[in-house]
């Protein structure tokens, strides 16, 4: 059986939600842009190579845990039960091949709903898997989770939800609980949740893994400011920036920054803001936390998730945890 598509829908004011998220950040005593402004068309495609590089342990050392062990992950997760796969920022989807592929040798046919803020990502994640997976019915949703989760079909068969790729580690472990909570919410008992974790580590590895020497992730952070030029009509002065990776031991997060070089004054005439920036001052664009799994452990508790099993590296660098709705 061919693969059955559908539609992607739009994002609902998008440009309004832009608007909204620069508006609030750039008008804080230090200024900040949420995370998910990187995820243009651009932003995604450079995301994609920075998941390629050297210095990026996240991705290839998750895929590894889940090469080796995708079997035994979805036997944990579903027993004999029916599932459905629904992931939360699932990007390429590369990764989650391995664990649609795994669910297929128990089942004749699979369900796979992805969500994503970038709707290139999602169409071209749809247009791969329908070359290459049969019996899997893929229904995309542009969604921001951060704000909001779709209701979870219900039907008597149970949800996979994955949320992996350390993509909790760009929330503050407040708001991480709060996403959890809301997440909870949506599922029923005998649903199980994958969550994939970065663990804390030396800090040498940490900065590599946000500062690589091709310059990628620099280009990434850059992006955001592209963005803004082109829909809201700013003029930030793009290569005035510098992108800093940093490691904040205390909060025990890498943060990303984009510093002036220079004092500016940036115009955005969608906002009516008139930024200034100082020499040296910086936007501060995304956080990076770093997990032990005891702290793992109680932040799923926290949100009333069952903490069942861990599956990590040779390295012990990246951990894939299975929690499950009593």
């Amino acid at each position: 059986m061919a693969i059955t598509t559908v539609r992607l829908p739009e994002i609902a004011n998008s440009l309004e939600k832009v608007k909204a998220a620069a508006r609030h950040g750039l008008s804080r005593e230090q200024k900040t842009l949420s995370p998910w402004l990187f995820y243009d068309e651009e932003g995604s495609r450079l995301f994609e190579r920075i998941t390629e590089l050297d210095e990026y342990y996240v991705t290839r050392t998750e895929r590894a845990i889940l090469e080796d062990n995708a079997d035994e992950i979805v036997r944990a997760a579903c027993g004999d039960r029916r599932a459905r796969v629904i992931e939360l920022g699932a990007g390429s989807g590369v990764k989650t091949e391995l664990v649609l592929r795994a669910l297929l040798r128990r089942q004749t046919s699979l369900e796979y709903l992805p969500s994503d803020v970038s709707p290139s990502a999602l169409e071209e994640m749809r247009m791969r898997l329908e070359e290459k997976t049969a019996h899997l019915k893929v229904e995309p949703r542009v969604e921001n989770y951060t704000s909001g989760i779709a209701a979870f079909p219900r039907d008597g068969i149970s949800a996979l939800v994955l949320w992996i790729g350390s993509s909790i580690g760009n929330f503050n472990p407040q708001d991480a609980e709060q996403v959890l909570t809301r997440l909870r919410a949506r599922m029923y008992p005998g649903d199980a949740l994958l969550l994939g974790v970065d663990k804390v580590k030396a800090e040498p590895l940490l900065l590599a893994a946000y500062n690589d020497a091709a310059g990628v992730t620099e280009a990434f952070n850059k992006n955001v400011l592209v963005r803004l030029n082109r829909e809201l009509g700013a003029n930030f002065d793009v290569d005035g920036f510098d992108h800093r990776g940093i490691w904040n031991a205390k909060e025990s997060r890498i943060e990303m920054h984009l510093v002036s070089r220079h004092a500016q004054v940036v115009e955005l005439p969608a906002t009516g803001q008139t930024i200034i920036l100082a020499a040296g001052e910086s936007i501060h664009t995304e956080n990076s936390y770093k997990y032990t799994t005891e702290r793992v452990a109680a932040l799923l508790e926290s949100a009333d998730f069952s903490l069942q099993r861990t599956w990590t590296d040779p390295r012990d660098w990246f951990g894939l945890h299975l929690a499950v709705v009593k």
